[in-house]
């Protein structure tokens, strides 16, 4: 499955040339770690983000987000936000430093 690749730069350009930050391929799109913990992530036309297990309902409330299940069991902490929820740059920076946060509270891989 192929990502949509502006979303991917739109999150790049939000990251900068920050200390830490790196980019994987998994999950048929591109991952963002921080500090070697994946952060967010584009799959198709989705932003995928890691908020951590006592984020996720509040999150789950938030327009276009749902749970992230790609493999029949949902992976708890995680939501896929719809690419339309992430249009303007507004939202899809609070999202993309919703997971930084959450994944500069893990330890360094």
């Amino acid at each position: 499955m192929a990502y949509d690749e502006g979303l991917a730069e739109r999150i790049r350009e939000r990251l900068g040339a920050e200390p830490g930050v790196t980019e994987k391929r998994m999950f048929g799109g591109i991952a963002f770690l921080y500090q070697g913990n994946m952060a967010v992530g584009v799959t198709g036309d989705d932003l995928m983000v890691r908020v951590g297990p006592d984020a996720a309902d509040a999150a789950l409330a938030r327009p276009g987000a749902r749970v992230f299940d790609m493999t029949g069991r949902p992976m708890r902490g995680w939501v896929v936000v719809a690419g339309d929820a992430v249009a303007e740059d507004d939202a899809l920076g609070d999202w993309v430093d919703e997971g930084r946060a959450f994944a500069a509270t893990l330890p360094p891989k």
